[in-house]
């Protein structure tokens, strides 16, 4: 006798379809509950509603369904180095200075004694050389020995020493540096074959994803740390191409220089710095930098850059505001090199740039890579907004160059938080100024719209809203047309360069 629902009606075959439903319900409740109790965690994407399945990723590092950190250790561990370098200072200074710390700037026992003091009273202490010793990471890419690290772990030393997972031990040579991207590339002798990393792709990561960090903290060496990416594209103003990888990877001093690796294995960023203070925020080099350099670093021993000659900064939206832009988009031109591939083709400053060579430009911290990555002596178009209206200028990309003391006489009266004067012939020398043309800020007030707006004592005003400033006259007339609470543009000269700052008028009408 069988049992089915052939001799059931309609209504009763629906009625058993529904009491399966309910149960089925109920027992996908109760997984959920038992899940619950057993510390399983769902993913993400909780449930699928067309395959009807829902995945879990156990609590518990052993299950098969969380990453396989041992595994992966054991793969990639043998790839990784320990450096350790010797540097010699010559004339290090006198004896003692090496046996506490350095004066401070306002120290009052070098105020009383004067740095001469010695000198003067015992005819100078010898000076002696010492040895600085200094630990960092790195990673083996090719069988040839080519090993890559940070620059600063290497640079200077007169011996670095590798040493392998083995225990093994191979003196290094410099292959070549490049310190703008903080990139090392180094080299040891070896009789056989050596375990190599992949290089992954570093374009690819996904916040969120996990990585694990080797490397020799404080000499603990092949040290293993996991953790996830926690932001890309991070500015930390270490230099001009600036684009790192924050990871809660544990890293420390000893770090330096090795890999961060992905799931599979790969290396996708090099451990370069952390944030002193804080725990767990530690910023890695993209690998896609350093593929990029590697051949040049082979080859010529350096790199060499596309540049076009400009000096660039930040669209605020106050800026972009006094512009008459709608958004703070793209890099402001602060200055344009004198023959440089920009004045060439037709570049102001004032100009803002939103496109390089077919790429859009959103930030200010985009240009100078995207510039730095284009083949010299290519021709490219650039687009920019010149007074709110679209241009497109051509030029040839050039390659990338290597690249005061406060006056005090009487002072003009304090507006906006900040004193100038006109420029003499004799501060003209101090500030190593060309030409004359200008005033000079002699000094600011602490919590003023001039100190806000990160005005410095030293700088020369050259324009106010576009309006050339040639001495004291020009400014005060300039000044006399903003109203209280108005937008201030200027353009200043720190230095060597030109910088546009904006602040908001406060003086009283």
């Amino acid at each position: 006798m069988s049992i089915g629902n052939e001799g059931l009606g309609p209504t009763s075959r629906r009625f058993g379809v529904g009491v399966l439903i309910f149960v089925a319900i109920i027992g996908l409740l109760a997984g959920l509950l038992i899940a619950s109790s057993m510390g399983v965690r769902p993913l993400a994407k909780d449930f699928d509603l067309t395959l009807g399945k829902k995945v879990y990723l156990a609590a518990n590092p052993s299950s098969s369904a969380s990453p396989n950190f041992v595994e992966l250790a054991k793969r990639v561990k043998p790839g990784v180095v320990n450096i350790s370098t010797t540097k010699v200072i010559r004339g290090g200074g006198r004896v003692f200075r090496h046996f506490s710390p350095p004066f401070r700037e306002h120290d009052p026992f070098r105020d009383f004694f004067g740095e001469d003091f010695f000198e003067r009273f015992f005819g100078g202490i010898p000076q002696r050389d010492y040895v600085q010793r200094s630990l960092g990471s790195g990673a083996i890419i090719d069988r040839e020995g080519h090993i890559i690290t940070n620059n600063h772990v290497i640079e200077g030393a007169s011996e670095i020493r590798i040493r392998l997972s083995t225990e093994k031990e191979f003196e290094a040579e410099v292959i070549g540096r490049d310190p703008k991207t903080d990139i090392a590339l180094i080299k040891i002798k070896s009789w056989k074959d050596l375990p190599v990393v992949e290089l992954g792709d570093s374009d690819k990561l996904e916040i969120g994803e996990w990585v694990m960090a080797i490397g020799n903290p404080f000499g603990l060496s092949h040290t293993v740390t996991v953790g996830i990416v926690s932001a890309k594209g991070r500015v930390i103003g270490s230099g001009p191409y600036d684009d790192f990888i924050q990871t809660d990877a544990s890293i420390n001093p000893g770090n330096s220089g090795g890999p961060l690796f992905n799931m599979n294995g790969e290396v996708v960023g090099i451990n370069t710095a952390i944030v002193a203070a804080g725990q767990g925020i530690g910023f890695a080099i993209p690998i896609n930098v350093a593929k990029e350099i590697i051949p040049q670093l082979k080859k010529k021993g350096k790199v060499t850059r596309g540049g076009i000659g400009v000096y660039v900064q930040k669209l605020t939206p106050d800026l972009a505001k006094s512009f008459g832009l709608e958004q703070p988009k793209g890099a402001l031109v602060a200055d344009v090199i004198p023959g440089s591939a920009a004045e060439a083709g037709g570049i102001r400053r004032g100009d803002v740039i939103i496109k390089f060579d077919g790429k859009d430009i959103d930030e200010m911290n985009e240009l100078p890579r995207v510039v730095a990555s284009t083949p010299v002596g290519k021709e490219v178009e650039v687009g920019i907004l010149r007074e709110g209206k679209p241009l497109t200028i051509k030029l040839k990309v050039g390659e990338l160059k290597d690249e005061a003391a406060a006056p005090t006489a009487e002072k003009a009266k304090v507006e906006m938080g900040m004193s100038v004067q006109e420029i003499t012939p004799e501060i003209a020398r101090q500030l190593r100024l060309s030409e004359p043309s200008g005033v000079v800020v002699s000094q600011v007030e602490p919590g003023s719209p001039a100190d806000e707006a990160g005005i410095q004592r030293g700088d020369v005003i050259r324009e106010v809203n576009g309006q050339g400033i040639g001495k004291l006259s020009d400014y005060r007339a300039a000044l006399g047309k903003v109203k209280k609470g108005e937008i201030v543009r200027l353009l200043v000269k720190r230095g060597e360069r030109n910088l546009y700052l904006v602040m908001r008028s406060s003086k009283v009408e």
